[in-house]
């Protein structure tokens, strides 16, 4: 999960797709687990309300691509370089009607398309990690698109914490079961099971996570927490097996991605221990041979009285969205901020449920999330964390008004 366990009251109502909870909206083709569907509008509208109106033109044609009939709670959605899959975590309902699992599995599924290329659902779903392990934070190699990487306990987790909030304490706690680690998984012989998973970072001492591959596939970036340290930013340099840690400082920082140039990292952290979470970038450094052997440059993407998180990069490199209290600590939504001058913040979601963690497809057309909008299929009255996707105009979105200036970036 692409998250720390901070005390913020922003994150009870959605934290990296683990919580069910608040609002209605969104509105567009909506697709059944496991194969595309569509509906009448009059239909979708009772559904889902009318969100889609209010996001436009910046996201157009939404699809919700998991349901709460099939899985109690979805999200951390990813697509493959090709755009043919994703790759997403999910707690299943137990077909006995049983309680679901308290940890997440990993699935891919395959992209369903109409004639003109848009997309009109998922099928395919299948689980790619053991059954009773605990997952998160999957990703798709940059060049195969048979390979997928991910953090798994590969077992059952020793740590039983429940994940979520602490109504005692007031505060959000996740889970870091020493048994996660960065494994890598083949799509063409996984069958769910430990025997098809290759771990590569991870000796089962401590928690090693939030994983994702430079777009060369030489560099494995991640997160690694152990009993002595608080979450820092590590790499693998996948030729020579040699790990380096990149980004040492106070509080946790986590859920890094490339640029896609591959020149840059973002990521977040609650370094200032205030409770809340800013976004930073930095350069990467390299020796000759094109080793990652450090960062410089780090800067402050966002520094406000708000939590910022799960921060990823348009394919123009330049453009970055990510999930924000900016709005309000009730309602996280999906915000968009300019690398290159990051002082105010363009709203992409306006949605009562969150919206949060957000992603792009390689060509830049599509907008991958999770959010809770729509209906609950489950019968459970509020809307469950589930996948959407919908068209995204970055021209559009350029053009919208920024929100109130109180939010931009300091320097510090």
């Amino acid at each position: 999960m692409r998250s720390a366990a901070i005390a913020s009251l922003g994150l009870i109502a959605f934290l990296a797709a683990c919580a069910s909870g608040g609002g209605a909206g969104g509105a567009g083709a909506v697709a059944q687990p496991g194969a595309a569907r569509a509906e009448p509008a009059a239909a979708l509208a009772a559904r889902a309300g009318d969100c889609s109106a209010a996001e436009a033109p910046v996201l157009r044609n939404h699809v919700q691509l998991t349901f709460a009939d099939r899985f109690a709670k979805a999200g951390e959605n990813y697509f493959s370089p090709d755009d043919r899959r994703i790759v997403f975590q999910a707690v299943e309902r137990p077909k006995d009607g049983g309680a679901p699992s308290e940890f997440y599995c990993m699935y891919v599924a395959d992209v369903v398309r109409d004639a003109g290329g848009r997309i009109t659902g998922i099928d395919g779903i299948r689980r790619i990690s053991p059954e009773g392990s605990a997952n998160t934070c999957g990703w798709f190699h940059p060049t195969d698109p048979n390979l997928v990487i991910f953090g798994s306990t590969v077992v059952p987790p020793s740590n039983r914490e429940t994940p979520g909030y602490q109504r005692g304490t007031g505060r959000y706690r996740w889970q870091f079961p020493p048994e996660m680690r960065v494994v890598q998984c083949d799509l063409r012989t996984a069958d769910g099971t430990a025997r098809s998973l290759r771990p590569l970072v991870g000796d089962g001492n401590g928690y090693a996570a939030e994983c994702s591959l430079s777009p060369d596939a030489r560099t494995l970036l991640y997160t690694e927490v152990d009993p002595k340290t608080q979450g820092d930013l590590w790499v693998l340099d996948m030729p020579t097996g040699e790990r380096r840690r990149i980004v040492q400082a106070p509080g946790y920082d986590g859920g890094p991605f490339f640029s896609p140039d591959g020149k840059r990292i973002i990521y977040r952290s609650d370094r200032r221990e205030d409770n809340l979470l800013q976004i930073y970038q930095a350069d990467l450094v390299r020796d000759a041979s094109g080793k990652v052997t450090g960062i410089a440059d780090e800067r402050a993407l966002t520094a406000n009285e708000h939590v910022n998180w799960c921060p990823y990069y348009h394919p123009d490199g330049r453009h970055f969205v990510y999930g924000s209290s900016e709005v309000g600590h009730s309602n996280y939504e999906v915000l968009m901020r300019d690398a290159e001058h990051p002082e105010r913040s363009i709203r992409i979601t306006e949605c009562p449920g969150a919206d949060v963690l957000p992603v792009f497809s390689a060509d830049g057309r599509w907008m991958l999330w999770t959010a809770q909008r729509g209906s609950d299929d489950a019968g459970g009255g509020k809307p469950s964390s589930q996948v959407w996707v919908a068209e995204f105009d970055l021209e559009a979105a350029k053009r919208k008004v920024p929100l109130a200036a109180g939010s931009a970036a300091k320097e510090h």
